[in-house]
């Protein structure tokens, strides 16, 4: 799952994002609100967090815009005032859910959840193709023979496959929704993370196959 967090502290931003990346999330961090509406015109993200007093355009003009727009993304706000009317006002803005500061992670880590949890089959938590199983609350992929815990990146690539089955993903697509558009990564770095994932099917004995389709991208099909 990819998030946009819009956050100025940046000791602060950096903490977060380094917690929310141990918790299998990629993050784009941006510092200011006119960043974070550049950033979602590429509607490439599952939920966006993001700080109401923030320089260049508030969280709150942020937040107009895109439901301006028909975008329907889960948006987390973040602020440092308590009262009631600045909840109701992002509330009222379209806002799924706020947080003050300050607040602990783990708070923040359900608060994603719970905002986010439409988007994952009606609340299931569970993946499932063939005989495997990817369990999205414990980053287990299983089969009746056996389990791996997988990496961030591994995770979000099989998680990817699984919600889509048969439909063809780019290496470009997985480079943007994983690694980012800042990413330095490069190309082969998709190969690499398959190549991981064909090991630990077959190791389970895995009764589907990630298939690659020359010059156009990976699906997953039965095997």
């Amino acid at each position: 799952m990819r998030i946009l967090f819009a956050e100025d502290e940046k000791a602060l931003s950096k903490a977060l994002t380094a917690i929310l990346e141990r918790n299998n999330y990629s993050v784009d961090a941006v510092y200011d609100g006119q960043e974070a509406l550049e950033y979602l015109e590429a509607d490439n993200y599952d939920c966006v967090i993001l700080d109401i007093m923030m320089p260049k355009v508030n969280g709150i003009t942020v937040l107009k815009e895109i439901r301006k727009k028909g975008n329907l993304i889960p948006v987390l706000l973040l602020t440092a005032k308590s009262e009631v009317d600045d909840k109701v006002l992002g509330l009222d803005a379209g806002a799924n859910d706020y947080l003050t500061k300050p607040f602990h992670s783990r708070e923040l880590l359900a608060r994603i959840r719970s905002i986010t949890r439409t988007q994952t089959t009606q609340g299931d938590s569970r993946l499932q193709y063939g005989n495997v199983t990817l369990d999205r609350a414990t980053f287990e992929l299983s089969t009746p023979t056996g389990g791996f815990q997988l990496s961030n990146k591994e995770y979000q690539m099989l998680e990817l496959l699984m919600s889509t089955p048969h439909n063809l993903i780019s290496s470009e697509r997985f480079l943007e929704k994983i690694w980012g558009y800042d990413s330095e990564a490069e190309l082969n770095v998709v190969w690499v993370y398959i190549s991981y994932l064909r090991k630990k099917l077959t190791a389970l004995h895995a009764d589907i196959q990630i298939k690659a389709t020359r010059n156009a991208g990976y699906s997953l099909e039965k095997i």
